[in-house]
């Protein structure tokens, strides 16, 4: 194959972005949201022809996710996804980006692993490439010296911490009781109301009166639902389901293996579906690597469970004279502050506190 062209899409234009959604559509996929740049090949002789004529090709990424690939079957076998996946990384590295995932259906994942793409996991549904200047387990192990993280059997939460919550203390107190080391993961991608070097601080601050928890970045490898991909799984109980069993088996595969983590902790959830879920997940796949799943009652105010969740409703309707039965000291501290005053009137601002 020679003479391939290679065009970008300007993804603030209606029409040429309407034009990429309906070539996938024609492939049952979809054009994720979070999408920020996308390439197309157009057909036309030695494929260079200009606008007008039709896509045959199309790739994306999303940050550093690699995401809706979609070629016509008259060019399956004639190298179109390696030259978009180089173009790609190309734009990638002008970037500053060196490492970098793809999320594909299982049965796509031989190509991407031709590409030099290491597979981290897959499941029924979906499969986690990645690539790169580290691996997750070169990843993992950096994380693990930088800490001073032992070889001694530990407990450990994740938490996203939006904000930190007296549920949150609480429940990281309940683990430090019952174990001599844990270790808390703080979700590291920004996509919450409260920025994620603001979340990590509040929660070493709120517990540093326990002298055997940790606190740290998930890094990459925990997955956010607002990473995960829609683009090929559409239906929301499928993507959920998928998601969950992609997430808690990497912690089980890689974390726990490589931090000696035997027992996680999660809060109940009597509210939210997607961690109830996520929850039941967790609880079907860690014995599968060794590790016990705790599932705390919630710390509650009244008769309702505390939820970060809650606190944003609050903050959304200025309804904050509940606060302080919700909140530790260092978090309404932070409220007070300028940056967190701006951070309240976003959330008031919001079509929903996220």
């Amino acid at each position: 194959m020679y003479g391939v062209h290679i065009e970008k899409v300007n993804l603030k234009n209606k029409v040429e972005r309407e034009e990429v959604e309906t070539f996938l559509e024609n492939f049952d996929l979809v054009l994720d949201r979070d999408v920020d740049y996308t390439l197309v090949i157009r057909a036309g002789e030695q494929m260079t022809a200009a606008k007008g004529t039709p896509i045959v090709a199309t790739c994306s990424k999303a940050k550093n996710v690699l995401k809706c690939f979609a070629v016509i079957d008259e060019l399956r076998g004639e190298g179109i996804t390696s030259t978009l996946v180089s173009a790609l990384i190309d734009q990638l590295f002008s970037q500053g980006i060196y490492h970098y995932f793809v999320f594909t259906k299982p049965s796509q994942a031989h190509i991407f692993s031709a590409l030099n793409f290491k597979l981290i996991h897959h499941n029924a549904e979906v499969a986690l490439l990645e690539n790169g200047i580290y691996n997750i387990s070169q990843k993992l192990k950096e994380i693990k010296k930088n800490y001073n993280i032992g070889d001694s059997e530990k407990a450990a939460l994740v938490m996203n911490c939006n904000p930190f919550t007296l549920g949150h203390q609480f429940l990281i107190e309940e683990a430090s009781k019952n174990n001599s080391e844990v270790l808390v993961f703080i979700v590291e991608e920004d996509k919450s109301l409260f920025p994620f070097e603001t979340r990590i601080k509040l929660v070493r601050q709120g517990i540093g009166h326990l002298k055997n928890v940790k606190v740290m970045p998930s890094g990459e490898y925990i997955i956010s639902t607002a990473t995960f991909p829609s683009y090929f799984l559409r239906e929301e109980g499928e993507r959920l389901r998928a998601y969950a069993d992609l997430d808690s088996s990497i912690f089980g595969k890689y974390f726990c293996h490589i931090f000696q983590i035997k027992k996680r902790y999660v809060g109940e959830e009597p509210y939210c579906t997607v961690t109830k879920t996520y929850n039941e997940t967790l609880k079907n796949v860690l014995p599968i690597y060794g590790v016990e799943l705790h599932e705390i009652k919630r710390k509650a105010f009244g008769t309702e469970a505390i939820s970060a969740s809650m606190v944003r409703n609050l903050l959304k309707l200025d309804d904050i004279h509940k606060l302080s039965n919700l909140l530790p000291e260092v978090t309404l501290e932070f409220l007070s502050t300028s940056r967190g005053r701006e951070i309240v009137e976003n959330i008031k601002g919001s079509d929903s506190p996220h």
